[in-house]
């Protein structure tokens, strides 16, 4: 499977969620340029409220993690569908339907989320973005516009 992602997370508490702290949040990228990688790594970038929302970077051998994101070869396409985690709320009970990638295309999908902290019982949300090219592509393909774009985000409260 000739696939590249990458995956971007942005974190916060309730400490973010209005005012100048939420703008900074809001300003987060959705994307960002590739590191030198090949088809089959997944590039993840996270954003922590509590590092002011600076990138850190790692980069993983393979594709995403099969309770992520489900992929299936078909033929000149790739499959993809996003899975939400399990403790994710809200339920989202009517979700899109898989995107067929062509060779040469990618695909954006947002998907938000608000968990439960065990210790403290603290709400935490979490902005995920899956950028998924089919192909070889250039290191600053997810800084154009996608071939598609899937936005599952909704109002947390």
């Amino acid at each position: 499977m000739d696939l590249v992602a990458q995956w971007v997370r942005v974190c916060w508490t309730k400490q973010s969620r209005g005012g100048h702290h939420a703008g900074r949040r809001n300003a987060a990228p959705s994307a960002f340029a590739l590191p030198q990688i090949h088809a089959r790594h997944t590039h993840e970038v996270t954003m922590h409220e509590r590092d002011r929302f600076q990138p850190h970077a790692r980069l993983h051998d393979g594709v995403p993690a099969r309770d992520a994101v489900q992929l299936r070869h078909d033929g000149d396409h790739i499959r993809v569908e996003v899975i939400p985690p399990a403790r994710g709320m809200p339920r989202r009970h009517r979700r899109p339907p898989a995107v067929r990638l062509t060779r040469g295309h990618w695909l954006r999908w947002q998907i938000n989320y608000r968990f439960t902290d065990h210790c403290t019982g603290d709400w935490l949300y979490r902005l995920d973005t899956w950028n998924i090219a089919h192909g070889p592509v250039s290191l600053d393909v997810f800084l154009t516009e996608p071939r598609h774009s899937i936005d599952e985000r909704t109002t947390l409260r």
